[in-house]
């Protein structure tokens, strides 16, 4: 008798066993058609939805804020980039399939005690977006194109008529690396903002205007049609002096000089040409009346220089061989005013 109620017993505890085996497993089966309580992606909660409702969520949490352009500003202008040219792509299939695959994670004791229970199984996956990182470099360089800006450098332009003064711009540049590590940050993200600012920074030009004037301590400016020498310092006009120039085939070279070189009385050296005569290619000392330069020498180019000169009459015509005259008392004026490399501007 015990041993047909032992059998009893045990036959009885083994269909139970089935009955609640195939209870579990019929109520498991229910479950794997709903994601899991505390099943999240990208913040988005998504426990106790079918894949069909879960991919609906999704698709409005997620991908219609990535519809959204990408919108930058700098002062008054904008740049876009809208989710075509980015070619945004969030991929829900993949997200929820993810997300099931997350909700039936461990056996089916495991999981049928989690819903039992109502055990969430917290977890908040990342969104599965991907977008062209070279549409927003090129995004970054249309911006860097609109707002940056070579700073100028101050500048001089000698002319006959004077100095013209180009006063120095800074310039600006665009801060483009952080811009494009944010937007990176945000594109795929469907909650982050999707509105930028460009930031930049200030470009200090090489030569500012301050610059120039001690640059430019002194200048030279010879006008041939005038018979004029004006002496600047520091841009600003010293004085005024009546020259003679070059006579026709043997003119004062126009263009931009330097002086050379600067000597006292000094000695002629004769250029070996038909107009020198029998002086031709001799020197004639500082102190011999056949020396036509007087007093002072500041050289300039070739043999070319500024001189005085013992022919006041020839002030303020061509009458030179090439060599820029001066009264005397001017050209030792002009003399202790004009150090060795003094720019030097015949027009």
């Amino acid at each position: 008798m015990r041993s047909k109620s032992f059998f009893i017993i045990l036959a009885g505890l083994s269909v139970l066993a089935i009955i609640l085996g195939g209870g579990l497993y019929a109520y498991d089966h229910s479950r794997a058609v709903r994601i899991a309580p505390g099943v999240s992606v990208g913040g988005v909660a998504l426990g106790g939805l079918t894949r069909g409702q879960a991919q609906a969520r999704l698709s409005r949490a997620i991908l219609d804020p990535l519809r959204r352009p990408i919108v930058v500003r700098h002062d008054d202008r904008t740049w876009r980039l809208g989710p075509r040219e980015a070619r945004i792509r969030a991929d829900l299939t993949a997200m929820v399939d993810e997300a099931m695959a997350r909700t039936r994670t461990g056996d089916i004791l495991s999981r049928s005690w989690r819903s039992l229970t109502g055990r969430a199984t917290a977890v908040d996956l990342a969104p599965k977006v991907q977008y062209s990182d070279a549409a927003v470099a090129r995004l970054v360089a249309r911006v860097r194109a609109g707002v940056q800006r070579p700073a100028r450098d101050a500048s001089v332009k000698l002319s006959g008529d004077g100095i013209a003064r180009t006063p120095s711009r800074p310039g600006r540049a665009l801060d483009a690396k952080p811009l494009q590590a944010e937007i990176r940050d945000a594109i795929a993200s469907p909650t982050a903002s999707r509105t930028f600012t460009a930031r930049t920074r200030r470009v200090e030009p090489r030569v500012a205007t301050a610059d120039l004037a001690r640059r430019y301590g002194t200048v030279v400016i010879v006008n041939r049609s005038q018979f004029r020498l004006r002496l600047y310092k520091r841009l600003k006009l010293e004085e005024t002096f009546p020259i003679a120039v070059g006579m026709v085939g043997l003119e004062t070279p126009a263009g931009q000089y330097a002086i050379a070189n600067k000597a006292i009385h000094p000695a002629w050296h004769v250029p070996d040409s038909d107009w020198a005569g029998d002086l031709a290619g001799k020197t004639i000392a500082g102190d011999d009346p056949k020396n036509p330069i007087k007093a002072r020498w500041l050289g300039i180019y070739d043999g070319v220089g500024i001189h005085g000169t013992a022919d006041d009459a020839s002030i303020g015509h061509n009458a030179s061989h090439g060599c820029i005259r001066m009264h005397v008392p001017d050209v030792e004026k002009l003399y202790d005013q004009v150090p060795v490399g003094t720019a030097v501007y015949i027009a």
